[in-house]
């Protein structure tokens, strides 16, 4: 008999780093259906940001190129102390990156994107099927609402923990497209076929 597998450490961390409720119950509107309303009298107060039109993300005196890591330097002996603190750099200040030479080909890439536009352009009802369970960011909604008054971001998301293979909650993931789960699930072997994979 196999034995139940071990929750993965950053997951164990995520928990005791966030306070037990991080994620309210009730509902958040969804930001796709207030976006095609098209009705801005609608939109609720909890998404309306008026500092960010104070203060851009992006200043025209400020370098605005989105930060590149390269894979295949973090994983080359020579290389990688000077690629790790580019990937800190780019963590702290912009809170993402690009991934080049990662080795996942483009066809794989575009395939994935395909299916998630597809899971995204699905009926909200439908959608709701994988929704966030409270107290965990995986599946379908908003991550991180900690009241009831919380501003909140212009995005729906849709988090899957996809590795290791054994720490995937399937009940988050789409059956609908159909061929969803096969696509991510080749996404997996090509990251196991390359030598990005660790």
């Amino acid at each position: 008999m196999r034995e139940a597998a071990q929750e993965p450490e950053w997951k164990a961390q995520l928990k005791k780093e966030q306070p037990a409720d991080y994620r309210i119950e009730g509902e958040v509107e969804n930001v796709q259906c207030l976006a095609a309303s098209g009705d801005q009298s609608k939109i609720p107060e909890r998404y309306i940001r008026p500092e960010i039109q104070v203060d851009p993300v992006l200043n025209c005196e400020e370098d605005g190129e989105l930060p590149v890591i390269d894979m295949s330097r973090l994983l080359h002996i020579q290389h990688s102390q000077e690629e790790v603190m580019k990937l800190g750099l780019a963590c702290q200040e912009w809170g993402f990156f690009q991934l080049m030479n990662h080795g996942v080909s483009e066809e794989v890439i575009e395939r994935m994107k395909c299916k998630i536009q597809g899971f995204f352009q699905l009926p909200l009802e439908e959608k709701k099927t994988y929704v966030q369970k409270p107290g965990s960011v995986e599946g379908y909604g908003q991550a991180f609402v900690l009241s009831e008054d919380q501003k909140l971001d212009w995005g729906d998301m849709y988090l899957l923990v996809t590795q290791p293979p054994f720490s995937r909650n399937l009940e988050f993931w789409a059956t609908n497209p159909p061929t969803f789960r096969p696509v991510l699930d080749s996404t997996h072997w090509s990251w196991r076929g390359s030598k990005a994979f660790c």
